[in-house]
């Protein structure tokens, strides 16, 4: 019998349904720049997990009882580090995160990490790593439906995130033998990124935040996010707390 995997993809987290996530979703995150691509940098990189919450406060919150010295705060908010907290840049972090606890806070990421959590399974991909999630879904799910999430900026469409959806579509299609059926956006990520595949580094650079983040001068870092599948770790939300690579 041909099996058959759905596509779903959705162009911001304002756009994720609770109840329809309920009912046996996969859902994979994308916040390609900065979150989801600092997730997969972090764990990489030898963190122990990253706990993703919903603000500053929740992130103090978080790391009452912690062992000193254990954990480390990461944030920011509309583009600006919070106070007392390391920047989600991931080539800033490599060196202060080994075999420690990142609580991670940003605007839009760990947000739609945390409404993503009602799913039957909760990952975390980037350009760097999504080869290596593809493979794991097409191995641990037959006859699902994956709902991609773009995490989007303040209700807003960011073209990084459709960029790198359509990379881990790319990715899927070249691998799996069954059927694969995919909902409207997913196609068009999926040609979006396959007209623009040798040009990624130029795609998030073009974009809003990329503009953004190139003016503050992370030319290096957007680099470093837009080489494809050099990474193989698969954050997975655990307890609906913690990502950890499985």
């Amino acid at each position: 019998m041909l099996n058959i995997m759905k596509i779903h993809l959705l162009l911001k987290k304002e756009d994720i349904d609770c109840n329809k996530m309920r009912n046996n979703k996969i859902a994979v995150v994308f916040d390609v720049l900065l979150a989801t691509s600092t997730v997969v940098s972090a764990l990489e990189f030898g963190a122990r997990e990253v706990i993703p919450v919903l603000g500053g406060t929740a992130a103090e919150e978080e790391s009452k009882g912690m062992e000193e010295g254990s954990f480390v705060l990461v944030g920011e908010y509309q583009g600006n580090t919070i106070d007392g907290f390391l920047s989600p840049n991931p080539l800033a972090l490599k060196e202060k995160i080994q075999g420690k606890t990142i609580i991670l806070s940003t605007t839009n990421g760990t947000v739609a990490l945390k409404n993503s959590s009602e799913a039957k399974a909760v990952y975390a991909a980037s350009i760097l790593n999504s080869v290596a999630v593809g493979n794991h879904i097409l191995k641990e799910y037959k006859d699902e439906t994956i709902i991609l999430v773009c995490s989007g900026s303040s209700n807003e469409f960011n073209l990084e995130d459709f960029f790198g959806a359509g990379c881990f579509i790319d990715s899927l299609l070249k691998q799996y033998k069954g059927k694969i059926n995919l909902n409207d956006s997913a196609i068009a990520s999926h040609k979006f990124y396959q007209t623009n595949k040798r040009d990624g580094a130029d795609v998030l650079k073009a974009s809003r935040v990329g503009k953004m983040l190139m003016r503050n001068g992370f030319e290096k870092e957007i680099d470093f996010i837009s080489q494809e599948g050099v990474f193989t770790v698969i954050p997975k939300l655990k307890g609906n707390k913690y990502l950890i690579s499985v």
